[in-house]
């Protein structure tokens, strides 16, 4: 009998499994979708906006000449334009000038400001400290630098170097070392910030290592602190030279684009047109034009930089 209910006893129910199905995993997206679809928003309407402006005539002083104007915007930049070509060259030579000395600048600071010293703290808020200064307050101290009469120029007169009355910034022979010297100040810091976050993630091994097997801290530079600093230093020089390319509040503010528009780059021209002349349709072509070049240079910068792989 024992046997036969032993038998009789009904198996334990078994617990379903759960089925992972395809909600889960679509969850973090549908959450991030709001502020997603709004940065689509924020960023697709301007572009697409400034993309067909550039295929308009259009000045809102005149609006009887208004209408489709094709590629005659682009005709007209590439073939008689001679302002176009020359301050694109000025932007390409700005962006070089500054991006290679706020990278070496920024490169030492933060190997200085790395080491361990009284006063390291200080030191690195002294350093980090113009980074934190707007554009156009930065503008505002270099004027008072540059100014004629209270500036560096009549301290220097003082000295017999010069003469009184000497404006760097209204000077042709001067006035691009004067905004290259202000432009550095603000910006070496943002260098110095990123090296110096990529600085503290390497292992102290690595130096001692190397120096127990005898290399010289210049062969450690080059064969440890770089390699270990590379992604870091492409992704600055990358973000850095299109901030620099879009530079306008800095110049505008101290030159205006002049003397003579030595000091005039390809947005600052931009803002030109638009704001002064109104023809928004040509404005949005050279717009489009600096936009395709600045895609173009950054996609051949990162695939020749093998930007985040792995160097053989």
């Amino acid at each position: 009998m024992a046997h036969a209910a032993a038998v009789a006893k009904p198996p334990p129910e078994r617990t379903p499994r759960r089925r992972t199905g395809a909600a889960p995993r679509r969850l973090p997206y549908l959450l991030i979708a709001p502020a997603g679809l709004l940065m689509l928003g924020f960023i697709a309407y301007p572009v697409l906006s400034v993309f067909y402006y550039s295929l308009q005539h259009y000045n809102p002083t005149k609006p009887w000449r208004n209408g489709f104007a094709g590629l005659d915007n682009f005709v007209t930049a590439f073939t008689a334009d001679p302002e176009f070509w020359r301050t694109l060259g000025f932007s390409l030579q700005w962006v070089a000038v500054e991006v290679v000395l706020q990278l070496l600048f920024g490169l030492v600071l933060a190997l200085l400001v790395n080491q361990t010293f009284a006063g390291r703290a200080l030191a690195r808020a002294l350093v980090f400290s113009p980074w934190a200064v707007s554009g156009v307050l930065t503008s505002t101290i270099w004027l008072l630098i540059f100014n004629s009469q209270t500036g560096i120029t009549r301290y220097l007169a003082d000295l017999g170097i010069g003469s009184y009355g000497t404006s760097w910034l209204s000077d042709t022979a001067t006035v691009f070392p004067a905004v290259v010297t202000a432009e550095l100040w603000r910006g070496v810091p943002f260098f110095a910030i990123l090296i110096l976050a990529d600085l503290q993630s390497v292992s102290k091994d690595l130096y001692e290592a190397a120096e127990v097997d005898g290399a010289s801290r210049l062969r450690q530079f080059f064969h440890i602190t770089l390699p270990h600093l590379k992604d870091a230093i492409i992704l600055s020089t990358l973000l850095r030279a299109v901030w620099e390319f879009n530079n306008v509040d800095l110049l505008y503010t101290l030159t205006g684009g002049g003397p003579a528009g030595e000091t005039t780059t390809l947005p600052l021209r931009i803002a030109s047109i638009a704001v002064d002349s109104h023809d928004f349709g040509y404005a949005s072509a050279l717009t489009s034009i600096a936009f395709v070049i600045l895609l173009f240079c950054s996609i051949v910068y990162l695939r020749v930089s093998k930007f985040g792989g792995q160097d053989k």
